[in-house]
Formats: C-alpha cells, structure tokens, sequence
C-alpha cells in the first residue's frame, strides 16, 4: 500500500510497505516512518509568514495597479495625440485604447505561462520574476521616445512594452493571490485576500494623485512633453523596495506538502494545463464570475475619464480629482468583503458585491450627463466599492475552488481570461459606441449590467468551500 499524507487534523497515515522504504532516502524514509506511527498534525500558519506575505503582495499588488493605472489614464487623454498624432481625434483615441488592450491580451499567456511554472517550482520563486518584468518594462515606457522623434517606432515599442507588462501581471496578480491565501490561518483566508486587494485601489488613488498633481502643477506643454513620464520612470524605486520585500517571504506550506506528497507516493506531478482537462467548469466558472468586476473596472477607471473630458469638458484635474475620492471610499470595501466572507460565505459576500456593481452600471452615464460632480463621485465609488468586495474576496474564493496542484494555473487563467474577453475590449467598444450610436450610454449601461447578470449566475454556481481547509483534497 503507497502512503499517502493528509494533513488535516487527526487524520491517520497508513505505513508503506517495506519495499517502498527502501526506495525512500534515509530523511524522507525516517520522516514517513515517524508519520505512520503517529497522526499527522498540520503545523499552524506561522502569523510571521502570513504577515509577510501579505505586505509583499500587496505592495506588489500596488506596484503592478499603479502602473496600469497610470497607463489606463493616460491612454484616455494624452497618449493619442503623443503616439497617434496622424490620427483623427476619434481614431487616435481607439488606436490608443487597442495599444491598451495589448497588456490585457498578454495576460492569459502569462497567466499560463507562470501559473504552470508557479505549480511546478513555487510561488516565491515565480513572484520575484515577475516583479522585476513588470518593473523594468514601465521604466522603459517612461524612457520612450514620441511619434514626433521616432515616427512609428515610438507606438510599436509602446505596444510591446505593453504586451510584457500584461504578460508579466497575468502571473504576479494570481500568485500573490495564492501566495497569501496559503499563507493566511484557514479561518482568516477571507481577511488576508482583503488587505492584498485594497492595493489596487490605493495604486490607483497614487496614480490619480501623481497625474492630477502634474497636471496641476505643469503647463499643458511640459506635461506632455515630459511631466507623464515621472510616474513611469517611479517604478525604479517601487521595484527597489518590492524585491527587498519580496525576498523575504517563504514558499507556502501547502505547496511543500502538495511536492512532499508527490515525492513519497511516487505519483508524478500534474501536466502542464491539466485543470484544463480535469477541471473545465470550474475554469469557465471562474471566468464568468469574474468578468463583471473586470469590464466595470475598466468602464470606471479608463473609458468614464475619456467620457468626461472629451464628451462632458471636464478638465484633466477634475476627473483625476474624481478617481482619487472614488478610489479612497472604496479602500474599506475590499478589506469589509474579505473579513465577512470568512463568517458567511465567499458567494454571498460576492453576490453583495456584483450587486453594487449593477446599481451603479445602470446609473453611472445618466448621473454623470447631469453635471453633478459630487453625484458622479458616488455611483464611481458605488461601482468601485461593488468591485472590492468581490476582490476582497476573489482570492479566498478561488483559491478555494481548485487543489493545490493546479490552483496557480486555474486561478490565473480565471482572471487573466476574464480580463481578456470582459476586460480589454470595453475602452475600445465603449468608445466605438459612442462614436457611431445616437444613444451610447444606454448602449454602456446595457453591457455592464448584462455582465453583473452573468457573473451572479456563475458564482451561483461555483462551490463553496469557505469552511474547507486548502491542503483537503477537492
């Protein structure tokens, strides 16, 4: 009989056969032997480690969100006429918008790419990777020359940078996800996956201080000459302080016993994408949930800062100024939605959220035609706040979904494939909408809460294992 480890509490390990110990080394021979005779205990979550991973993914998470942020921003307002100045106005502003969607498009291929090596060689080690990658490549976007010194040069690095950046988050935001949970105590997974989520909203609050305080404080002139390329060329000293963070976490306990038990079993490890092929509904599941939260983040952060500059005449500071009070009320939600859906559930604190997100998909144009600043900072913040409670959650919920063998690769491919298909095409339909229908915003409006209404559905039918320790076989 092959031993088999369960690390649950009080759970009984049977002993291997003498033939088996023999093929064991002397270490792992001695350790199985010791387990055999005496129930398995899981060690307790060291709070040291959690504490420490969860400040290395959420400065991580920060690091990667402030640089789209910034990104996403600056697409809407100034790099159509820096990159695309041979454009019309309409055309530069989608050229800008697709060069956008190049990060979303790479993400999938970086969520397998690193959620395959992440499975098979840890998540430490994949996470300070992708750090680095996403580090160097919004340096160098700062370092860019524009289309008036290198003609076409200029758009094509910028979209290539934009490709490794995508390509380097579509890793790093489902592995410091997972890196957390596994770190976290069972009973405050939830919590934990909250206080990492609260990174993007504070990237993006940083990214509207820094762009309205430039905007602010520079000639129109010298900001787009050289003012939007300080927030890019800041990565040097966040990448500095992510890697010395980052170097001082551990691997996951989860992941150690998911390869011990692979080692004395003799079962080799999953393939590559193999919860492809055992797990697809859980996967699609995992998408549709997510896609609702995705499109309507980028609906707030990227398209509704075009819609109110070019459509409505808001000055730059102005909508910038909106994003960061959005941003700043929505910072309580994401940990609010991770701490109670330890008490009552991942799906309903999801379902709470993708509510919110509908209310606010349904008012959000026509509030925001009535010239009402403070009533447009509400339903911004009321979408932002449906969006972290369901990211509050997210990480708890999906790293509760999948096994440890595959649940960096499943997890990543749920959110990278949500971005891709609900994520990265809304700035470009959204724009598209507007400029060849009479009635864009009900058009808008119709897609976010048709999204909602997919995402409730899936998540309906997702499992619930909030109650479920990670290293229980699913």
């Amino acid at each position: 009989m092959i031993v088999r480890f369960h690390v649950n509490f009080g759970l009984r390990c049977g002993r291997p056969p003498q033939s088996e110990q023999k093929r064991l080394p002397m270490s792992e021979f001695t350790e199985s032997t010791r387990q055999a005779t005496h129930p398995v205990t899981r060690a307790p979550a060291d709070e040291r480690a959690a504490r420490r991973a969860v400040a290395s993914g959420t400065f991580g998470t920060a690091m990667e969100w402030f640089d789209f942020a910034v990104y996403g921003t600056l697409s809407a307002t100034l790099f159509p006429s820096l990159f695309f100045p041979s454009f019309d106005d309409n055309t530069a502003v989608l050229a800008s918008f697709a060069t956008f969607g190049a990060g979303m498009l790479a993400r999938p291929l970086g969520g397998i790419v690193f959620g395959v090596l992440g499975d098979r060689i840890g998540r430490r080690n994949v996470l300070m990777f992708t750090l680095v990658l996403m580090g160097l490549a919004s340096v160098f976007i700062g370092l860019l020359p524009t289309y008036a010194v290198a003609g076409i040069l200029a758009p094509t690095l910028l979209v290539a940078l934009r490709f490794l950046q995508g390509f380097a988050l579509g890793g790093e935001a489902s592995g410091a996800q997972i890196l957390v949970v596994e770190h976290a105590p069972d009973d405050r997974r939830g919590m934990m996956g909250g206080i990492l989520a609260i990174g993007s909203p504070l990237a993006q609050t940083m990214a509207s201080v820094v762009l309205a305080g430039l905007a602010a404080g520079l000639s129109e002139e010298a900001f787009a000459s050289w003012g939007w390329r300080v927030p890019f060329l800041m990565g040097v000293v966040l990448l500095g302080v992510g890697m010395f963070i980052r170097r001082r976490i551990e691997e996951t306990i989860a992941f150690k016993e998911s390869q011990q038990r692979a080692e004395v079993s003799g079962v080799p490890q999953e393939r590559a994408l193999a919860v492809l092929r055992r797990r697809p509904g859980t996967v699609l599941k995992l998408v549709l949930s997510w896609g609702a939260s995705t499109g309507l983040f980028w609906i707030c952060v990227t398209y509704a800062v075009n819609y109110m500059t070019k459509e409505l005449g808001y000055a730059n500071s102005v909508t910038f100024s909106l994003l960061v009070m959005a941003n700043l009320i929505s910072v309580p939600a994401a940990i609010y939605g991770g701490r109670f859906s330890d008490r009552v559930g991942r799906k309903k604190m999801f379902i709470v959220g993708l509510t919110m997100q509908g209310l606010a998909a349904g008012t959000m144009f026509p509030i925001m035609n009535s010239m009402n600043f403070a009533a447009s900072v509400a339903v911004v913040a009321l979408a932002l706040c449906g969006i972290q409670i369901t990211a509050g959650t997210q990480a708890a919920f999906f790293s509760e979904a999948l096994p440890t063998s595959m649940r960096y690769t499943g997890s990543a491919l749920g959110m990278t494939f949500a971005g891709l298909i609900f994520g990265a095409p809304i700035p470009f339909v959204a724009a598209w909408i507007f400029q060849n229908t009479s009635n864009g915003t009900l058009a808008l409006s119709a897609i976010g809460v048709g999204l909602v209404l997919v995402s409730i559905t899936a998540t309906v039918l997702l499992p619930e294992h909030y109650k479920r320790a990670l290293h229980e076989d699913l």
